[in-house]
């Protein structure tokens, strides 16, 4: 299976944009003592891949903190583990946005080596105020990119 496709795919071939990329490497700082990517560390390569999704999107976060007092937050997340990663290991993670809600998102996120799937995950992110932390709409201006 190569990364193009998904194992949990549920839109039809050809029915959704193929998923945003983004590499990541592998450090020291990244393994455990087996010498495999510790599993807390696809969270953080999944968080790094998502910023970067939104900032293709023209999304940058912190503007969008600052404009509309908006920001996003995970709210569940659901991680399986398919194959290690190693130290050196060059990874491609991916995004793919399933469902948006008005104040919540869905993503199916994968990492992959080469054609190897080490790990997906189901996140949901939802929007909240900043200062408040309380569930918020998100900003119209972010809804848009997203259709």
């Amino acid at each position: 299976m190569s990364p193009a496709a998904t194992l949990e795919s549920r839109a039809a071939p050809g029915a959704a944009p193929a998923p945003f990329r983004h590499p990541v490497r592998v450090y020291w700082e990244d393994t455990d003592a087996g010498g495999v990517v510790f599993y807390a560390n696809y969270l953080r390569y999944f968080e790094r891949a998502r910023t970067e999704w939104l900032r293709h999107l023209g999304v940058a976060q912190q503007a969008l903190r600052e404009r509309t007092g908006a920001i996003f937050v995970v709210t569940d997340a659901r991680v399986r583990y398919r194959a290690p990663a190693r130290l050196d290991d060059a990874l491609d993670v991916t995004v793919e946005l399933r469902h948006h809600g008005s104040a919540s998102l869905t993503l199916f996120q994968q990492a992959w080596c080469g054609e190897r799937l080490v790990a997906e995950g189901e996140i949901r992110i939802g929007c909240v105020d900043d200062g408040t932390f309380k569930p918020r709409r998100i900003p119209s201006e972010v809804v848009r990119t997203l259709e």
